[in-house]
C-alpha cells in the first residue's frame, strides 16, 4: 500500500512561512531550509530583544534624570534616595521625561527633596 501523504497540508505549511519571510535577502525568502531557519530565529531574537528594550529605556531614563540632577548640584543616587525619604512616587520615565521637557518642574522635584 503506498505511502499517505497530505500534500496540501505541508504545502500550505510552507507558504505561510515564505509569505513570512517576504522582504529578507537573498535565499531567505525563497529556499525552504533557510527561510524557515531565518524565520524561527527572528523569534528569538524578537523574544530577547523585547526583554533588551525595557533594559536599555531605563538605563537612558537614569542618564537624562542624572544629567538634569547635576546640573542642580545633587547626584542621581542622592535624589532618588532623597525621593523615597520624601515618600514622592515618581518612576524614572516621568521623572526623565520631566527633566527633558518640563525643566521648572523637574526643579521643583529636586527643591522639594533638597
Amino acid at each position: 500500500m503506498p505511502r499517505s501523504v497530505n500534500h496540501v497540508a505541508s504545502r500550505a505549511k510552507r507558504k505561510r512561512i515564505l509569505k513570512l519571510t517576504r522582504g529578507y535577502f537573498g535565499a531567505r525568502k525563497n529556499v525552504w531550509t533557510v527561510a524557515k531557519n531565518t524565520w524561527e530565529k527572528g523569534l528569538t531574537y524578537a523574544y530577547r530583544d523585547r526583554k533588551t528594550k525595557k533594559r536599555n529605556f531605563r538605563a537612558l531614563w537614569i542618564q537624562r534624570i542624572n544629567a538634569a540632577a547635576r546640573m542642580e548640584g545633587i547626584s542621581y543616587s542622592k535624589l532618588m534616595g532623597a525621593l523615597t525619604k520624601a515618600g514622592i512616587e515618581i518612576n524614572r520615565k516621568v521623572l526623565a521625561d520631566l527633566a527633558l521637557n518640563n525643566p521648572a518642574a523637574f526643579k521643583a522635584i529636586v527643591d522639594k527633596v533638597k
